[in-house]
């Protein structure tokens, strides 16, 4: 790992004939965005509260792989399911909870005790998570293979 801080970048780029929001980052593929369906966008692009909620999911699995592989630990698939609630507080629209449903396959001789154990820490340890405001919950639901 690179020495702290890290800094990221992207770029969002918009005209006035179009909803469609083209968002950069160099060496990545450009994502089209638009406002969601909930703020009267077509709801058919990646929204920013999507890309945060996606975020969410993607940090937490890429946490627990960190994780488990410090820790010698054995799975073979993981999916995370986040749920995240927006609301208006104090006049202020944030989102207010997050729920991650976290659905890991196994080998049969796991220690399921331990998995629980990691999969709350990877939660702990998310840093999109660590960085909001928000209640995040975890469910776990642990399948042997």
């Amino acid at each position: 790992m690179l020495a702290f801080p890290h800094h990221y970048n992207a770029v969002a780029t918009a005209n006035s004939g179009s909803s469609t929001i083209n968002v950069k980052s160099q060496g990545l593929p450009d994502l089209a965005t638009d406002a969601p369906k909930e703020f009267d966008g077509p709801g058919d692009q990646w929204s920013p509260e999507a890309l945060l909620v996606a975020a969410v999911a993607d940090c937490f699995i890429l946490t627990f792989r960190a994780i488990a592989r410090g820790n010698s630990v054995e799975w073979h698939a993981i999916d995370c399911d986040a749920t995240a609630t927006l609301d208006r507080v104090e006049r202020v629209n944030k989102f207010t909870e997050i729920q991650l449903n976290v659905r890991i396959s196994v080998p049969s001789d796991s220690d399921h005790e331990k998995i629980v154990k990691l999969l709350h820490k990877s939660e702990q340890n998310c840093l999109i998570t660590n960085s909001m405001t928000c209640n995040v919950t975890l469910h776990t639901e642990i399948t042997e293979a």
